[in-house]
């Protein structure tokens, strides 16, 4: 009989905050800060510091890393939120659900920009295949591929009310594109070097555009009003000035605020140089402030020169009285925004800000943080921070204690103690370097460090109780004694460090103080030197034996009671970094750098087997309690799970998108957690799921042979040397296996509806010649329905974002045939748009074959008469539904209530205005004097 096992499912991810590689903005409620964390996006509340809102792709997998984050200017369009991801795929959210309302394929390698149109309902995308795709929101599909760029696009910006799109790339250029006909408009160079971000401000008054050059620069846009100007005949953009920056760093990021008065430029450092922007009014005052001590310096210099005799010509007196506006005059330098580690994006709040207060502005850091600052004419004060949810660095260990309610992770600065049910964050104490962990009960906890100390932690107070100076290296391994009846650290616990010594502690007992409060001490009892660094430390689960690795590859095996040498294993051909004895004490696993496990008998020491476990050096290795069966993880990114009996995987674990240092395994084996570089922890629950051995092989051959095919036919980055015409558009989608599945369901479908039709009028002609047939017995498959409508019910169960490449796929018989149910569809009013759709992809790909075919001269002479009717029916039902909608908004503006409605935007405003003015100097000058007069005529 075929041996079955369960199957373990990852269930929980914690412990980020932020990824360095994402960046951050705000939802369109501007209440919640979004921020990408790994595979997954979360919505921050700052001011409660918690998670409100998670969103979770279906599958947890490195190549689903969050890249990029936009969320719709609009909150009218449901899914309002899009995220792109490391495998080029675009998802679309629901900002209130957090569910994933569609899953968009267009892109060949990781997306790396996305903005949405001023109306919400399109989407923009750029990726580092070199295209930018516009996407219909609410149709969930794409419209058309937009070619020209030659390295990866980094950021987009619409104008002119969606009309136009503008796209900077690392090919130094930047393109403005007109959206309606699909075409480039202008080109515009002038970066000496890569461009990484750009944005424009609320007015469309100015684009600012970064790269490494150590200027930002400023072009103006071309309004309406400007076309007597010398601007050219199809330029949008033209170059206004260079604003010098004061970081050396790259830009990473420009962003305006809300109200265009604001502009930030994230330098990829520790800074964020924050400018002022003037309106026309204040930046023609302040030029005529500058020719005004222009004209005085002048005149000096003039009456110097009288005096020496020479004569110097006088500045026009159109320059003084009509000064030209510089870009100078319009960016003014606010603050510098110093954060404590490097900066990975910035994002401008769009609510109100605080009273007193410009702006609010959020950054995240490389550091796993969150942080706010409010930002106003004098300083940047911060006003949240985000960090007790997530280490600052890697996790390097994790443990349980005995009841499986608690978790303790280590890093380089800081131990957490978590539920690991729910993910909450209990306590956070500050430590040294943890390289090892473990629990003393549930009351104190036990850290082994890099620097050699070990650290004694009260877990109630949540407090360093004592430093202990144990060894002279660092510490590689805590591992409790446990007792004959297999009672775990009931004895005390062994150490393992670098010093080459293996030392053995005792819990002394519990000292208590006037508060009653009690404290663990441990006294070192025993020292086993050693010949080399000490890796790891394993004790077989009745205490009889303990195991040694060291750095000369062997395993040596002692005795407990009298430590004397039992066994040595040898067979690794780099360093043994972790190993584990099972239940029974029969077998030993040893996981080595060489990428191998290899499984011994701790009877006589000999190999049963030595796996090629995984592609990078194995970091940990744990057996499940009570039986032979083991997990493994290493730095390939994967967890591992064995029989160690049969010697087979069983399963694959992915979703870790770094290195994993640690696991550990709960009691009863029900779920683990792992530890990774990339700051998560993860839980993987056991489930009633059964697997078994042949079957995950074979699936892990056909995902190899899909990933192969993927490979094949489409290249993973974009073409560099093949640049691609200039303008170009192309289709939006892109070939995938859930297009291919489609569209082999469309020809099946019409295979079964053709099969079905043919059985139809054989029965009707058996009807005619006998009289009487017997009874029609319709085809199971079609599940009751009609051959148009079962093949229409296939068509529509396929997504918008895939039905175009499943059409491209179909050969020309087939297209014939599902263009002869097209007229049928046309009569349903909720199909028109599905029907126009397909009609127009099966002309644009079989153009040429269906007018040379006489059978199809027919069919398209019908479709045009009947298509251009349902069309103009379907525009007439919107266009009245609008001005209906239309007439309701002005019956509710006729209220007694609607003079008020704007009342707050006024008010607004009206504070606003005053605001400007009382910053104004020579404003307050002015009204001082007035008051001096006033007092004085009276």
């Amino acid at each position: 009989m075929v041996k079955a096992y369960l199957r373990y499912e990852p269930a929980l991810t914690f412990g980020v905050i932020a990824s360095p590689e994402s960046n951050v903005c705000y939802d369109p409620s501007g209440r919640l800060l979004l921020a990408g964390a790994l595979d997954r996006l979360a919505a921050w509340d700052l001011k409660r510091g918690l998670p409100s809102v998670s969103f979770a792709p279906s599958s947890s997998s490195s190549s689903l890393a969050v890249f990029c984050i936009a969320s719709s200017p609009s909150a009218a369009v449901s899914s309002s939120i899009a995220s792109g991801h490391a495998d080029g795929s675009i998802r679309l959210w629901d900002a209130e659900t957090g569910a994933c309302e569609a899953t968009l394929h267009g892109h060949r390698s990781a997306a790396s920009a996305l903005r949405f149109a001023p109306s919400g309902a399109v989407l923009a995308s750029g990726s580092k295949d070199c295209d930018v795709i516009l996407w219909d929101v609410v149709a969930q599909a794409g419209l058309f591929r937009l070619r020209g760029h030659r390295d990866q696009v980094t950021d987009l910006v619409f104008l002119d009310s969606g009309k136009k799109l503008v796209s900077c790339s690392k090919d130094k250029f930047i393109r403005v594109w007109d959206l309606e006909t699909q075409h480039c408009l202008q080109i515009v160079g002038g970066h000496r070097s890569e461009i990484w971000s750009m944005d424009v401000d609320s007015s469309e008054r100015f684009l600012v555009s970064g790269s490494v050059d150590p200027e930002l620069r400023v072009f103006r846009i071309r309004q309406s009003a400007e076309e007597g100007e010398d601007w050219s005949k199809w330029d949008v953009l033209k170059l206004f000035g260079e604003i010098p920056r004061q970081s050396k760093e790259r830009v990473a990021t420009v962003r305006f605020n809300r109200d265009g008065t604001l502009v930030a430029c994230q330098a990829a450092g520790k800074t964020a140089d924050i400018y002022r922007v003037l309106d026309e009014t204040e930046a023609m005052r302040k030029a005529k402030r500058r020719m005004h001590r222009k004209k005085e310096k002048a005149s000096a210099k003039s009456m110097i020169a009288e005096g020496n005799g020479t004569v110097i010509d006088p500045s026009p007196a159109q320059d003084l009285q009509n000064p030209a506006v510089t870009v100078t005059d319009v960016f003014k330098l606010l603050q510098v925004l110093r954060a404590s580690k490097k900066i990975c994006s910035v994002s401008f709040s769009p609510s109100n800000p605080p009273r007193g207060c410009l702006a609010t502005l959020s950054i995240s850091l490389n550091n796993n943080t969150l942080e706010t600052y409010s930002v106003d004419s004098e300083k940047v004060s911060k006003m949240y921070s985000i960090e007790m949810h997530g280490h600052r660095s890697d996790i390097r260990s994790v443990s349980l204690n005995s009841e499986d309610n608690l978790l303790m992770s280590t890093s380089h600065n800081a131990v957490k103690i978590w539920n690991p049910s729910t993910g909450d964050c209990l306590r956070t104490i500050d430590s040294g370097y943890g390289l090892c962990s473990a629990f003393v009960g549930n009351r104190f906890a036990l850290v082994g460090t890099k620097s050699g100390t070990l650290e004694i932690i009260d877990i109630a107070s949540g407090s360093l109780t004592e430093v202990i100076e144990a060894h002279a290296g660092s510490i590689r391994s805590i591992v409790p004694i446990p007792d004959e009846d297999g009672t775990v650290g009931a004895r005390g616990f062994v150490t393992g460090s670098a010093d080459h010594d293996v030392k053995f502690w005792e819990y002394q007992q519990l000292q208590k103080f006037d508060n009653d409060s009690k404290q663990l001490t441990v006294t070192n009892v025993r020292t086993l030197k050693m010949t080399e660094d000490v890796l790891a430390v394993s004790i077989s689960p009745q205490g009889k034996h303990i195991a040694v690795a060291l750095l000369d590859c062997n395993v040596k095996v002692y005795h407990m009671d009298t430590l004397k040498h039992f066994l040595t294993l040898f067979g690794h051909k780099l360093p043994v970094l972790c190993m584990d004895i099972s239940s029974d004490g029969a077998l030993i696993v040893t996981g080595s750098a060489d990428k191998n496990l290899k499984i011994w008998g701790m009877d006589f020491g000999d190999c049963h087997k030595s796996i090629f476990a995984h592609s990078d050096s194995v970091m940990d290795v744990k057996f499940v309690y009570r039986t032979h069966y083991m997990f493994s993880v290493g730095k390939d990114r994967t967890v591992k799970y064995w029989d160690a009996d049969k010697f087979e995987l069983l399963l694959t674990l992915e979703g870790h998108h770094a290195e994993v240092w640690c696991l550990t395994i709960s009691s009863r084996g029900d779920f683990i957690v792992t530890g990774s570089h990339d700051r998560s922890i993860r839980r993987w629950d056991r489930t009633e799921e059964q697997l078994f051995i042949e079957e995950e092989k074979e699936k892990r051959l056909e995902e190899t042979f899909e990933a192969d095919l993927d490979n094949d036919n489409e290249y993973r980055y974009g073409q560099k040397d093949d640049a691609p015409d200039e303008g170009s558009v192309g289709v939006p989608g892109r070939k995938t296996k859930e297009t291919v599945t489609s569209a082999d369901a469309i020809m099946d479908a019409l295979d079964t509806a053709e099969e079905e039709l043919k059985r139809l009028n054989q029965h009707k002609l058996e009807e005619q010649n006998n009289g009487r047939a017997a009874k029609f017995q319709p085809n199971v498959i079609m599940q009751g329905y009609s051959p148009s409508d079962y093949v229409l019910n296939v068509v529509s169960s396929i997504r918008p974002n895939d039905l175009e490449q499943a059409l491209l796929a179909l050969p020309f018989s087939d297209a014939l045939k599902l263009m002869s149910y097209l007229k049928e569809w046309s009569l349903v009013p909720s199909k028109v748009e599905l029907v126009c759709r397909v009609c127009l992809v099966l002309l644009q790909t079989h153009h040429n074959q269906l007018t040379t075919t006489p059978a199809a001269r027919s069919l398209l002479t019908e479709l045009k008469d009947i298509l251009y009717c349902r069309v103009k029916e379907c525009k007439d039902t919107i266009g009245f539904n609008l001005a209906a909608m239309d007439h309701l908004k002005e019956l509710l503006a006729m209220r007694s209530d609607a003079p008020f409605r704007d009342a707050k935007a006024k008010l607004m405003e009206i504070r606003q205005e005053l605001s400007k003015r009382s910053d104004r100097p020579d404003g307050n000058e002015k009204r001082k004097k007035k008051r001096k007069k006033a007092s004085g005529e009276s």
